[in-house]
């Protein structure tokens, strides 16, 4: 857990300055997790009380349809934050699942240990806003881009975005992130 600590004490100061007094308080909120591939970290129904962030490994956040198509929101990896985040927010019921599609480590922080490290350690307050803020505007930009762009540009930005993911999850979940047919997909991802 050491090992994954650091790394995400160095995380968060890729973004704001803290000091070693308060690394030793925030650190000691997480707790570390490891899971196996398809493991769920998330299943649709759950409490979540938690929010995660990706020390190694790949998941996948998805919905099912009741015809049982699924429907996947996000690819997430190393240095990511994850969570069914209007479940957690709102101390709700999750309507997603995340699901690992490789062996996987977390760093886990509950929301009320979250919401406490926020009023003790304003520079973490704005790690989060900052983090928040991004993953709207890239949300922001996925949206606007199923809505004008062709599936062959998605899929360019997506390879252009993180060029390795394609490497690492198989086409069929690709072809469901970007809302094409499997045939569709590999038209262009020769």
């Amino acid at each position: 857990m050491e090992e994954a600590l650091l790394k995400l004490k160095h995380h968060f100061l890729e973004t704001v300055d803290i000091t070693d007094e308060e690394w030793k308080y925030i650190s000691s909120h997480f707790t570390f997790k490891r899971l196996k591939k398809h493991q769920f970290l998330i299943q649709e129904g759950m409490n979540v009380p938690h929010e995660f962030w990706i020390v190694k490994g790949l998941v996948k956040s998805y919905f099912l349809e009741e015809s049982g198509k699924e429907y996947i929101l996000q690819f997430a990896l190393e240095n990511y934050w994850v969570s069914d985040f209007h479940a957690y927010q709102n101390h709700g019921i999750s309507t997603l699942n995340i699901d690992c599609l490789e062996d996987a480590e977390f760093l886990v922080m509950s929301f009320d240990d979250r919401e406490k490290m926020c009023v003790e350690v304003p520079a973490l307050a704005n790690f989060f806003r900052i983090k928040s803020t991004k993953g709207y505007i890239s949300l922001q930009q996925r949206v606007m881009g199923l809505m004008k762009d062709s599936a062959e540009k998605r899929f360019n930005d997506l390879v252009e975005k993180l060029p390795n993911l394609v490497q690492r999850v198989p086409k069929k979940y690709i072809a469901s992130y970007l809302g094409v047919s499997r045939e569709t997909l590999s038209r262009f991802s020769k």
